[in-house]
């Protein structure tokens, strides 16, 4: 590696991509409401008992292990991307994502990379990503970067293995959980999002409730939730869903305060169950994080 620049990216990566393309994992809405596309049909907060319907919807949306996925994601001045793909959760996080980084200041960086679009593929013990041409001439000549979830937790503290947890635990009905923690989840009414029938569910997820709120969540996997919203810098998050006749997530928009900015994420789902087939990269075309980090004497605090 011949340039800092390069180093930053490898870091940027690790903690940006990975995880807009999972959690976002992310059509250009980016508000609780229903977007451009999306015709209202009963509006008017009906309050209701919805928790039965929500982990019917959890349910469902764990057992059909895969769909594809549309999304953009904003975080402060960090960045704004959109992402598409395939992805599967039968057994780990598996699918490939093509990541467009649209502004912010990882954008930046990737331009002076040569492209501000990369291919992500995500196996069950590490996820891959795809540099342009400029950025392989300082990598001796290699495309390919791997982020091996447990080097990751290894090098990156606290932000490491949050981001590890992420990318092999988190699935789209991670947003229906989050509804169920907040304890004070309504419906909001029905909507038609792309085509079809769906109802539409809000919460505000205060983390330093989630011990003491009555959901239908157990205490274990309260306190999972607030660990990882808590090392990801998130205090409060509204989140939005839509769930269709199927009891499948059509939709979903999260909006929080990070210690880096604001976030919005907004995502489609589609196509449930399609297969789902990812291959590693070429080994002589893949560079290890971890040994471009020691070429530059990188120290364990890179991604704190």
């Amino acid at each position: 590696m011949k340039s800092t620049m390069a180093r930053r990216v490898t870091v940027s990566i690790a903690l940006s991509a990975a995880l807009a393309g999972v959690t976002a994992c992310n059509s250009s809405d980016s508000s609780g409401g229903s977007g451009g596309d999306d015709k209202a049909g009963h509006r008017g907060s009906t309050r209701v008992s919805p928790v039965a319907a929500l982990r019917s919807a959890e349910r469902s949306t764990d057992g059909a292990d895969s769909a594809k996925v549309e999304s953009t994601t904003t975080m402060g001045t960090l960045m704004s991307m959109k992402a598409d793909g395939v992805l599967g959760w039968a057994d780990g996080l598996t699918g490939t994502m093509t990541i467009t980084y649209t502004g912010g200041t990882l954008a930046e960086t990737m331009r002076r990379t040569g492209s501000t679009s990369m291919q992500a593929r995500y196996l069950s013990d590490a996820y891959y990503a795809r540099m342009g041409d400029k950025f392989a001439q300082q990598a001796g000549g290699k495309h390919w970067i791997r982020y091996g979830y447990d080097d990751l937790a290894e090098v990156g503290g606290s932000s490491g293995a949050y981001l590890k947890d992420q990318m092999q635990n988190t699935t789209p009905n991670q947003s229906v959980k989050l509804l169920l923690a907040s304890g004070d989840v309504e419906k909001v009414g029905t909507e038609t999002v792309r085509g079809r029938r769906t109802t539409h569910y809000s919460g505000t997820v205060d983390v330093a409730d989630l011990a003491t709120k009555s959901s239908d969540l157990s205490a274990s996997q309260l306190a999972d939730l607030r660990k990882q919203l808590t090392a990801a810098g998130v205090s409060t998050e509204q989140v939005d869903i839509w769930v269709d006749g199927d009891d499948l997530l059509v939709k979903k928009v999260e909006k929080g305060e990070l210690t880096s900015g604001t976030m919005t994420s907004t995502a489609y789902y589609s196509d449930y169950g399609t297969k789902v087939s990812t291959q590693e990269p070429p080994v002589g075309d893949t560079a290890d994080f971890k040994d471009l980090l020691k070429t530059q004497g990188a120290t364990g605090g890179a991604l704190s």
